[in-house]
């Protein structure tokens, strides 16, 4: 029997409200309005994540403990830029960006330095990683297996969504057609060997930090999503198995009320979508996502303000049903985090979940008249611009084309006007200013982390087997010439201590890179 839950005052919260016009759509239920599970966090609260990562795997693997040490629920990996592009820390084009915005990944040996004393089986984990997400991948599986674990119970997410960088973010490597068959590949290779694993977070994270408002993330995200469908069935893969393992990755920004529609405009129309491509199953049909609170909304001047904000947002992500959630530190826009900085967002997640009463009942917001119209008003807007989308011939084709980039780069641009012309307020920027500011302290990273990897490199270079690795490099260009699965390959590749740019570069002698 579910135990009874009240307010300080006595009142006893009902699991469930519903207004007393006519409410057809329930929790659990589709098409998910209000929430994927029937009583959302009256269970069991969403997962609290803190994204980080930086420096060397063993500098990151010493905030990972201290992170679970305060209460994280689950690990949130963020890694350099030469990691996600698929260089070598020792490569030219890494010079200067080693270990500065996430955690520098090299090979296997890295990957064991990262998640040392930490029991993969037992965790859940989210690698932010796109163009080598395969390569990631397969690190994590290989490391899982020297662990002993067992990988039917391995679970976490992989972003793994390429399409957003073509848009908004630019870390592809590959044109969209190779890079979309490595996706797929995921799909079927885990829906076989790590069937827990989430294998996309469809991310319209991205696409709002570039500029979007809130119903371009929600049609632009939804869209890619579909293309992702329409080119796992081509692949012939059931979408009643491979949609249960996709996922989402929101942005919530300032305005509460308009995220919390979002999400649950969100909902609704990716349930439409999976139905009508095929979907019976119905988690096949529920959209599930994690929520960052928005990087871009963060200010440099008076930042302690932006504590405020990332409350603000949390609130919208937990009443608007998230699954996971990872808080910003409040001095994201000088620095990467500091300790105090992610203890205190952490510590925002907790004070919501533990002592605020939104975790106390289903979908808090729903029956608002203010709520449901921006709910039915942004699902329009956004379904009109999915329409136009696919009139164009569906994601690719509309990134191909430049439209999707335009619209962003249009709709950043009639943003930024606003602030300047004092037509949206944000405070500490163009209104309520301070004449002298105190600059907080900052995380700074040192660049003889370079140095480090690279000589790490060289000893590993010099240990392993060379003609083995060549071997089976030459085996993955063979293979990504077919329409062979790639996974398997991969996984044996980083087993025997190929790098991660050395597998990137073997195939990109094969598909070349997109520019």
């Amino acid at each position: 029997m579910e135990n009874t839950i009240k307010t300080d005052a006595g009142i006893v919260i009902q699991p469930l409200y519903c207004t007393p016009l006519p409410m057809t759509e329930l929790p659990g239920v589709f098409p998910f309005t209000r929430g994927v599970h029937a009583t959302m966090y009256r269970d069991k609260l969403w997962t609290m994540r803190q994204y980080a990562g930086f420096s060397t795997a063993r500098e990151s693997n010493k905030r990972y403990h201290y992170l679970l040490g305060q209460g994280v629920m689950g690990l949130s990996v963020a890694f350099d830029l030469p990691t996600q592009i698929g260089y070598d820390s020792d490569h030219p084009m890494a010079e200067g960006e080693v270990g500065k915005v996430g955690v520098a990944i090299d090979s296997l040996e890295d990957m064991e330095e990262l998640f040392d004393g930490i029991t993969l089986e037992q965790i859940t984990t989210s690698m932010t990683i796109n163009a080598t997400g395969f390569i990631l991948l397969a690190l994590y599986i290989a490391l899982a297996k020297r662990q002993g674990a067992d990988l039917k119970k391995i679970s976490g997410t992989i972003q793994n969504d390429i399409l957003k960088e073509y848009a908004a973010r630019g870390t592809y490597i590959y044109p969209p057609k190779p890079s979309m068959r490595l996706i797929t590949d995921i799909f079927e290779y885990c829906s076989k060997e790590v069937p827990k694993w989430n294998t996309i977070s469809i991310s319209g994270y991205h696409i709002r930090e570039a500029g979007s408002d809130a119903v371009q993330e929600l049609a632009f995200t939804l869209s890619n999503g579909k293309a992702y469908l329409k080119a796992a069935l081509a692949k012939g893969l059931d979408i009643n198995i491979f949609a249960k393992r996709l996922s989402f990755f929101f942005n919530a920004h300032n305005h509460l009320f308009e995220e919390v529609a979002k999400f649950r405009a969100a909902r609704r129309m990716w349930a439409q979508i999976t139905k009508d491509l095929g979907a019976t199953d119905p988690k096949a049909q529920m959209l599930r996502f994690h929520t960052q609170t928005g990087g871009s909304t963060l200010t440099a001047q008076q930042p302690h303000n932006n504590i405020v904000r990332v409350t603000i947002q949390s609130l919208a992500a937990t009443m608007g049903g998230t699954q996971s959630l990872h808080t910003n530190g409040y001095d994201e826009a000088l620095s990467l985090p500091t300790e105090e900085a992610a203890r205190i967002a952490l510590r925002t997640q907790q004070i919501i979940g533990y002592e605020s009463g939104v975790a106390d009942t289903v979908d808090p917001l729903g029956g608002s008249f203010y709520v449901e119209a921006l709910t039915n008003e942004i699902a329009a807007r956004a379904h009109q611009l999915i329409e136009k989308i696919d009139a164009m011939g569906g994601a690719v084709s509309a990134i191909e084309q430049g439209f999707v980039q335009d619209e962003i780069a249009k709709s950043a641009y009639r943003y930024q006007q606003a602030i300047e012309k004092n037509e949206k307020i944000i405070v500490g920027v163009n209104k309520f200013t301070v004449a002298a500011q105190v600059a907080p302290e900052v995380f700074r990273i040192d660049d003889s982390i370079r140095q480090a990897q690279s000589e790490k490199l060289v000893a590993l270079r010099a240990r392993r087997d060379n003609e083995q690795v060549q071997r089976i490099l030459q085996e993955l260009a063979q293979q990504a010439t077919t329409t062979q699965n790639l996974m398997p390959i991969v996984v044996t590749a980083v087993e025997n201590y190929c790098t991660l740019g050395e597998i990137a570069d073997t195939l990109r002698k094969v598909w070349g890179e997109y520019i």
